[in-house]
Protein backbone atom coordinates (compact mmCIF):
# COMPACT_ATOMS: atom_id res chain seq x y z
CA UNK A 1 0.00 0.00 0.00
CA UNK A 2 1.67 3.26 -0.93
CA UNK A 3 2.80 5.49 2.07
CA UNK A 4 2.05 8.71 0.14
CA UNK A 5 -1.89 8.66 1.16
CA UNK A 6 -3.32 11.24 3.09
CA UNK A 7 -5.70 10.01 5.27
CA UNK A 8 -8.40 12.45 7.16
CA UNK A 9 -8.68 13.39 10.81
CA UNK A 10 -11.56 13.50 12.69
CA UNK A 11 -12.48 16.41 14.21
CA UNK A 12 -13.40 14.86 17.59
CA UNK A 13 -10.31 13.32 17.74
CA UNK A 14 -8.58 16.46 18.31
CA UNK A 15 -7.84 17.73 22.11
CA UNK A 16 -9.97 20.35 22.58
CA UNK A 17 -8.60 23.79 23.34
CA UNK A 18 -8.87 24.94 26.48
CA UNK A 19 -10.86 27.72 27.33
CA UNK A 20 -8.86 30.83 28.89
CA UNK A 21 -9.78 33.54 30.50
CA UNK A 22 -6.88 36.55 29.49
CA UNK A 23 -8.27 38.86 32.49
CA UNK A 24 -7.51 36.00 34.95
CA UNK A 25 -3.70 35.32 33.61
CA UNK A 26 -3.25 39.30 34.00
CA UNK A 27 -4.39 38.89 37.54
CA UNK A 28 -1.94 36.02 38.05
CA UNK A 29 0.94 37.94 36.57
CA UNK A 30 3.51 39.60 39.25
CA UNK A 31 3.63 43.38 37.53
CA UNK A 32 1.46 46.21 37.76
CA UNK A 33 -0.49 46.47 34.23
CA UNK A 34 -2.75 49.26 32.77
CA UNK A 35 -4.72 49.38 29.60
CA UNK A 36 -4.77 53.32 28.49
CA UNK A 37 -7.04 55.22 25.92
CA UNK A 38 -5.58 57.56 23.40
CA UNK A 39 -7.41 60.22 25.88
CA UNK A 40 -5.08 58.84 28.66
CA UNK A 41 -8.07 57.34 30.19
CA UNK A 42 -7.16 53.98 32.29
CA UNK A 43 -9.54 50.83 30.42
CA UNK A 44 -7.88 47.85 32.52
CA UNK A 45 -6.21 47.40 35.76
CA UNK A 46 -4.78 44.19 36.81
CA UNK A 47 -5.07 42.89 40.91
CA UNK A 48 -1.29 43.31 41.38
CA UNK A 49 -1.89 47.48 39.70
CA UNK A 50 -4.52 48.00 42.59
CA UNK A 51 -1.73 46.91 45.18
CA UNK A 52 0.95 48.76 43.90
CA UNK A 53 -1.27 51.96 43.42
CA UNK A 54 -3.16 51.12 46.42
CA UNK A 55 -6.37 51.81 45.13
CA UNK A 56 -9.29 49.89 43.59
CA UNK A 57 -10.31 48.81 40.05
CA UNK A 58 -13.69 50.53 40.58
CA UNK A 59 -12.11 53.83 41.62
CA UNK A 60 -9.43 53.81 38.61
CA UNK A 61 -12.23 52.24 35.29
CA UNK A 62 -12.05 55.62 33.45
CA UNK A 63 -10.24 57.65 35.27
CA UNK A 64 -7.54 59.75 33.88
CA UNK A 65 -4.06 58.72 34.07
CA UNK A 66 -2.69 61.66 35.61
CA UNK A 67 -5.04 60.33 39.25
CA UNK A 68 -2.05 58.16 39.24
CA UNK A 69 0.54 59.69 37.27
CA UNK A 70 2.26 63.16 37.54
CA UNK A 71 1.06 64.76 34.06
CA UNK A 72 4.48 65.97 33.02
CA UNK A 73 5.56 62.35 33.54
CA UNK A 74 7.42 61.07 30.40
CA UNK A 75 4.85 57.86 30.96
CA UNK A 76 2.47 60.14 28.52
CA UNK A 77 4.82 60.20 25.82
CA UNK A 78 5.09 56.79 25.87
CA UNK A 79 1.70 56.46 25.59
CA UNK A 80 1.24 58.69 23.08
CA UNK A 81 3.84 57.13 20.67
CA UNK A 82 3.05 53.41 21.28
CA UNK A 83 -0.89 54.53 20.14
CA UNK A 84 0.63 56.66 17.41
CA UNK A 85 3.51 54.00 15.84
CA UNK A 86 2.15 50.61 17.35
CA UNK A 87 5.88 49.69 18.45
CA UNK A 88 6.44 48.56 21.70
CA UNK A 89 8.29 51.03 24.19
CA UNK A 90 10.74 50.01 27.09
CA UNK A 91 11.55 53.41 29.17
CA UNK A 92 13.97 52.44 32.40
CA UNK A 93 14.93 54.17 35.70
CA UNK A 94 11.30 56.31 35.36
CA UNK A 95 10.41 57.73 39.00
CA UNK A 96 6.73 57.64 40.19
CA UNK A 97 5.75 60.13 42.34
CA UNK A 98 2.00 59.44 44.17
CA UNK A 99 0.80 60.69 47.23
CA UNK A 100 -0.16 56.80 47.74
CA UNK A 101 2.90 55.22 47.01
CA UNK A 102 5.85 56.89 47.78
CA UNK A 103 8.38 57.75 45.30
CA UNK A 104 9.01 54.44 43.27
CA UNK A 105 11.76 53.55 41.02
CA UNK A 106 10.39 51.70 37.95
CA UNK A 107 10.81 50.57 34.43
CA UNK A 108 7.64 50.76 32.05
CA UNK A 109 6.85 48.23 29.09
CA UNK A 110 4.67 50.57 26.85
CA UNK A 111 2.84 47.78 24.04
CA UNK A 112 0.04 48.55 21.78
CA UNK A 113 -2.96 46.41 22.58
CA UNK A 114 -5.36 46.39 19.51
CA UNK A 115 -4.53 46.60 15.39
CA UNK A 116 -5.43 49.44 14.46
CA UNK A 117 -3.77 50.85 17.77
CA UNK A 118 -6.38 52.33 20.10
CA UNK A 119 -4.59 51.13 23.66
CA UNK A 120 -1.85 50.96 25.31
CA UNK A 121 -0.67 48.43 27.48
CA UNK A 122 1.51 49.37 30.46
CA UNK A 123 3.75 47.23 32.25
CA UNK A 124 5.40 48.89 35.38
CA UNK A 125 8.24 46.83 36.55
CA UNK A 126 9.82 48.21 40.02
CA UNK A 127 13.25 47.74 40.51
CA UNK A 128 14.70 44.56 41.02
CA UNK A 129 14.48 42.64 44.42
CA UNK A 130 17.86 41.54 43.12
CA UNK A 131 19.36 45.33 42.87
CA UNK A 132 17.98 45.37 46.39
CA UNK A 133 19.80 42.49 47.87
CA UNK A 134 23.15 43.41 46.20
CA UNK A 135 23.36 46.55 47.61
CA UNK A 136 22.08 45.38 51.33
CA UNK A 137 24.86 42.58 51.07
CA UNK A 138 27.54 45.55 49.66
CA UNK A 139 26.61 47.09 52.89
CA UNK A 140 26.95 44.54 55.07
CA UNK A 141 30.41 43.92 53.89
CA UNK A 142 31.16 48.03 54.28
CA UNK A 143 30.10 47.66 57.78
CA UNK A 144 32.45 44.36 58.43
CA UNK A 145 35.57 46.02 57.52
CA UNK A 146 34.32 48.94 59.49
CA UNK A 147 34.19 46.14 62.26
CA UNK A 148 37.56 45.20 61.58
CA UNK A 149 38.86 48.41 61.35
CA UNK A 150 37.36 48.99 64.71
CA UNK A 151 38.98 46.07 66.64
CA UNK A 152 42.01 46.82 65.45
CA UNK A 153 41.83 50.96 66.48
CA UNK A 154 40.44 49.62 70.23
CA UNK A 155 43.61 47.41 70.44
CA UNK A 156 46.35 49.63 68.81
CA UNK A 157 45.37 53.53 69.85
CA UNK A 158 43.87 53.42 73.32
CA UNK A 159 46.86 52.18 75.28
CA UNK A 160 49.33 55.05 73.77
CA UNK A 161 46.62 57.50 74.30
CA UNK A 162 46.24 56.90 77.81
CA UNK A 163 50.23 57.30 78.21
CA UNK A 164 50.03 60.20 76.34
CA UNK A 165 47.14 61.92 78.45
CA UNK A 166 49.02 60.33 81.59
CA UNK A 167 51.91 62.09 80.68
CA UNK A 168 50.29 65.45 79.97
CA UNK A 169 48.53 65.21 83.18
CA UNK A 170 51.98 65.53 84.84
CA UNK A 171 52.86 68.71 83.18
CA UNK A 172 50.09 70.14 83.88
CA UNK A 173 50.83 70.22 87.44
CA UNK A 174 53.73 73.00 86.59
CA UNK A 175 53.97 76.57 87.43
CA UNK A 176 54.04 77.65 84.03
CA UNK A 177 50.51 79.12 82.72
CA UNK A 178 51.45 78.78 79.14
CA UNK A 179 52.48 75.21 79.61
CA UNK A 180 49.20 74.13 81.40
CA UNK A 181 47.23 75.84 78.67
CA UNK A 182 48.79 73.36 76.32
CA UNK A 183 48.92 70.26 78.32
CA UNK A 184 45.35 71.00 78.68
CA UNK A 185 44.67 71.00 75.00
CA UNK A 186 46.90 67.63 74.54
CA UNK A 187 44.41 66.47 77.24
CA UNK A 188 41.41 67.47 75.51
CA UNK A 189 42.63 66.04 71.64
CA UNK A 190 43.42 63.08 73.58
CA UNK A 191 39.77 63.02 74.57
CA UNK A 192 38.63 63.53 71.19
CA UNK A 193 40.15 60.74 69.73
CA UNK A 194 39.41 58.24 72.24
CA UNK A 195 35.95 59.27 71.92
CA UNK A 196 36.30 58.44 68.06
CA UNK A 197 37.39 55.11 69.07
CA UNK A 198 34.78 54.36 71.52
CA UNK A 199 32.32 55.40 68.38
CA UNK A 200 34.12 52.78 66.07
CA UNK A 201 33.74 49.83 68.36
CA UNK A 202 30.10 49.44 67.95
CA UNK A 203 30.70 48.46 64.90
CA UNK A 204 33.20 45.34 65.96
CA UNK A 205 30.29 43.90 68.14
CA UNK A 206 28.85 40.71 66.52
CA UNK A 207 26.83 40.01 69.58
CA UNK A 208 22.80 39.28 68.61
CA UNK A 209 20.30 41.90 68.90
CA UNK A 210 17.58 41.78 71.61
CA UNK A 211 14.49 42.14 70.04
CA UNK A 212 11.05 41.86 70.64
CA UNK A 213 7.51 43.22 69.16
CA UNK A 214 8.31 47.37 68.68
CA UNK A 215 5.83 49.99 67.83
CA UNK A 216 7.56 51.81 64.82
CA UNK A 217 5.77 55.05 65.59
CA UNK A 218 6.15 55.39 68.85
CA UNK A 219 9.74 55.63 67.75
CA UNK A 220 9.47 57.86 65.18
CA UNK A 221 7.27 60.24 67.56
CA UNK A 222 10.32 60.28 70.15
CA UNK A 223 12.82 60.69 67.18
CA UNK A 224 10.53 63.91 66.06
CA UNK A 225 9.90 65.33 69.72
CA UNK A 226 13.95 65.48 70.22
CA UNK A 227 14.57 66.56 67.25
CA UNK A 228 11.73 69.46 66.80
CA UNK A 229 13.20 70.45 70.57
CA UNK A 230 17.07 70.84 69.90
CA UNK A 231 18.53 70.51 66.28
CA UNK A 232 15.77 70.77 64.10
CA UNK A 233 13.58 73.47 65.28
CA UNK A 234 13.62 75.28 62.10
CA UNK A 235 12.34 71.96 60.62
CA UNK A 236 8.58 71.77 59.42
CA UNK A 237 7.75 67.54 60.26
CA UNK A 238 5.24 66.12 57.88
CA UNK A 239 3.71 62.69 59.62
CA UNK A 240 2.22 59.72 56.88
CA UNK A 241 1.64 56.93 59.12
CA UNK A 242 -0.08 53.56 58.05
CA UNK A 243 -2.58 53.31 61.30
CA UNK A 244 -3.24 50.12 60.90
CA UNK A 245 0.94 48.90 60.39
CA UNK A 246 1.66 45.90 62.82
CA UNK A 247 4.59 46.14 64.67
CA UNK A 248 8.41 45.53 63.97
CA UNK A 249 10.74 42.74 64.86
CA UNK A 250 13.22 44.92 67.00
CA UNK A 251 15.14 46.79 69.46
CA UNK A 252 13.94 50.13 70.43
CA UNK A 253 16.55 51.61 71.39
CA UNK A 254 18.45 50.55 68.46
CA UNK A 255 15.62 51.95 66.21
CA UNK A 256 15.85 55.01 68.01
CA UNK A 257 19.44 55.38 67.27
CA UNK A 258 18.73 54.95 63.16
CA UNK A 259 16.18 56.97 63.12
CA UNK A 260 17.85 60.33 65.14
CA UNK A 261 20.73 59.73 62.82
CA UNK A 262 18.42 59.39 59.43
CA UNK A 263 16.46 62.93 61.14
CA UNK A 264 19.82 64.60 61.87
CA UNK A 265 20.87 64.12 58.76
CA UNK A 266 18.20 65.60 56.86
CA UNK A 267 17.51 68.30 59.08
CA UNK A 268 21.14 69.26 58.61
CA UNK A 269 21.01 69.17 54.71
CA UNK A 270 18.10 71.71 55.36
CA UNK A 271 20.24 75.11 54.92
CA UNK A 272 17.46 77.23 52.91
CA UNK A 273 13.87 78.42 54.10
CA UNK A 274 10.87 76.34 54.03
CA UNK A 275 12.53 73.23 55.23
CA UNK A 276 10.75 70.24 55.63
CA UNK A 277 10.99 66.33 56.80
CA UNK A 278 8.35 63.86 56.14
CA UNK A 279 8.30 60.87 58.68
CA UNK A 280 5.95 57.74 56.09
CA UNK A 281 5.38 54.58 57.04
CA UNK A 282 3.64 51.58 55.11
CA UNK A 283 2.89 48.45 54.36
CA UNK A 284 4.54 45.88 51.70
CA UNK A 285 3.39 42.75 51.31
CA UNK A 286 5.35 41.64 48.05
CA UNK A 287 9.19 42.54 49.50
CA UNK A 288 10.64 38.86 50.00
CA UNK A 289 14.26 38.59 49.88
CA UNK A 290 16.14 35.28 49.09
CA UNK A 291 19.83 35.18 51.21
CA UNK A 292 22.64 34.06 49.48
CA UNK A 293 24.42 31.05 50.79
CA UNK A 294 21.13 29.41 51.68
CA UNK A 295 20.59 31.26 54.04
CA UNK A 296 17.01 31.49 53.97
CA UNK A 297 14.64 34.17 52.75
CA UNK A 298 13.62 37.61 54.82
CA UNK A 299 10.15 39.29 54.57
CA UNK A 300 10.65 42.89 55.30
CA UNK A 301 6.89 44.14 54.53
CA UNK A 302 7.32 47.20 56.85
CA UNK A 303 8.96 50.30 55.15
CA UNK A 304 9.80 53.36 57.30
CA UNK A 305 10.79 56.45 54.96
CA UNK A 306 12.63 59.74 56.08
CA UNK A 307 12.23 62.44 53.34
CA UNK A 308 14.09 65.93 53.48
CA UNK A 309 13.93 68.74 50.30
CA UNK A 310 17.45 69.99 51.25
CA UNK A 311 20.53 69.92 49.11
CA UNK A 312 20.78 66.37 48.41
CA UNK A 313 24.02 64.23 48.63
CA UNK A 314 26.72 64.51 46.79
CA UNK A 315 27.23 62.42 43.41
CA UNK A 316 30.92 61.67 44.33
CA UNK A 317 29.95 59.56 47.26
CA UNK A 318 26.48 58.19 47.26
CA UNK A 319 28.33 54.52 45.84
CA UNK A 320 29.90 54.86 48.89
CA UNK A 321 27.16 56.31 50.92
CA UNK A 322 27.19 53.61 53.97
CA UNK A 323 30.58 53.25 54.65
CA UNK A 324 32.56 54.02 57.15
CA UNK A 325 34.38 58.04 56.89
CA UNK A 326 32.61 59.05 53.83
CA UNK A 327 30.88 62.28 54.54
CA UNK A 328 29.64 64.83 52.61
CA UNK A 329 29.94 67.13 55.63
CA UNK A 330 32.47 69.09 56.08
CA UNK A 331 33.01 68.52 59.93
CA UNK A 332 31.26 65.10 59.25
CA UNK A 333 33.95 62.12 60.46
CA UNK A 334 31.44 59.05 58.15
CA UNK A 335 30.35 56.87 60.96
CA UNK A 336 26.50 57.76 61.53
CA UNK A 337 25.31 56.22 58.12
CA UNK A 338 27.79 53.46 58.37
CA UNK A 339 26.19 52.91 62.19
CA UNK A 340 23.08 53.08 60.47
CA UNK A 341 23.81 50.25 58.03
CA UNK A 342 24.77 48.34 60.57
CA UNK A 343 21.77 48.35 63.08
CA UNK A 344 19.73 47.69 60.19
CA UNK A 345 21.62 44.97 59.10
CA UNK A 346 21.38 43.57 62.31
CA UNK A 347 17.71 43.98 62.38
CA UNK A 348 17.85 41.48 58.87
CA UNK A 349 16.51 45.04 57.12
CA UNK A 350 17.26 46.89 54.20
CA UNK A 351 17.92 50.39 53.86
CA UNK A 352 18.28 52.43 50.56
CA UNK A 353 18.49 55.74 49.19
CA UNK A 354 16.38 58.03 46.51
CA UNK A 355 18.11 61.02 45.49
CA UNK A 356 16.10 63.66 43.26
CA UNK A 357 16.84 67.58 43.17
CA UNK A 358 15.30 68.88 46.30
CA UNK A 359 14.58 65.45 47.64
CA UNK A 360 16.15 63.00 49.25
CA UNK A 361 14.77 59.58 50.56
CA UNK A 362 15.92 56.97 52.99
CA UNK A 363 13.82 54.34 52.93
CA UNK A 364 14.35 51.63 55.48
CA UNK A 365 12.47 47.96 54.96
CA UNK A 366 12.26 45.75 58.68
CA UNK A 367 10.43 42.65 59.34
CA UNK A 368 7.58 42.34 61.52
CA UNK A 369 6.85 40.61 64.79
CA UNK A 370 6.17 36.36 64.41
CA UNK A 371 3.17 36.69 66.45
CA UNK A 372 1.78 39.66 63.86
CA UNK A 373 2.51 37.39 60.74
CA UNK A 374 -0.32 36.21 58.58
Amino acid sequence: MPNNIAYPIRAERLPKRPSVDAARILDALPQAILAVDERFAIRYVNTKAEEFFSASAAALLNAPLSVLIPADSPVFSLVRQVIETGAPVVEHGLSLDHRKIGLRDVSIQATALSDPSDLALLTFQERSIAERLDQQWNQRGAVRSAGAMAAMLAHEVRNPLSGIRGAAQLLEQGDDPHDRELTRLICDETDRIKALVDRMEVFSDDMPLDREAVNIHTVLEQVRKVAAAGYARHVNFVERYDPSLPPVLGNREQLIRVFSNLVKNAAEAITRGHGEVVLSTAYQSGLRLSLPNGQGRAHLPLMVSVEDNGDGVPEAIRPHLFDAFVSGKKSGTGLGLALVAKIVGDHGGLIELDNLPRRTIFRVFLPMADRWKG
